[in-house]
């Protein structure tokens, strides 16, 4: 038996949004061939130095409210 692209799309319509994100992230997993081994590093030295940042009053903070209201 045969699935057809679209019969897949319709029934993962019927899925609930925490299963579709799921299915999503798989998804998109399964396209990565290779990992980076340096890319949690990387994330971790970016996270720390915006960390000092603002500890430092180098750069303030916005709440997700302001940033909300200026994608509108």
């Amino acid at each position: 038996m045969s699935v057809t692209l679209e019969q897949i799309i319709e029934v993962t319509k019927e899925l609930s949004a925490n299963d579709r994100a799921l299915l999503a992230h798989c998804l998109i997993s399964s396209l990565e061939k290779t990992q980076d081994d340096d890319v949690d590093a990387s994330w971790s030295q970016v996270a720390e130095q915006r960390l000092e940042e603002l500890e430092t009053g180098k750069v303030q903070g916005i709440s997700w409210d302001e940033i909300k209201s200026k994608l509108k």
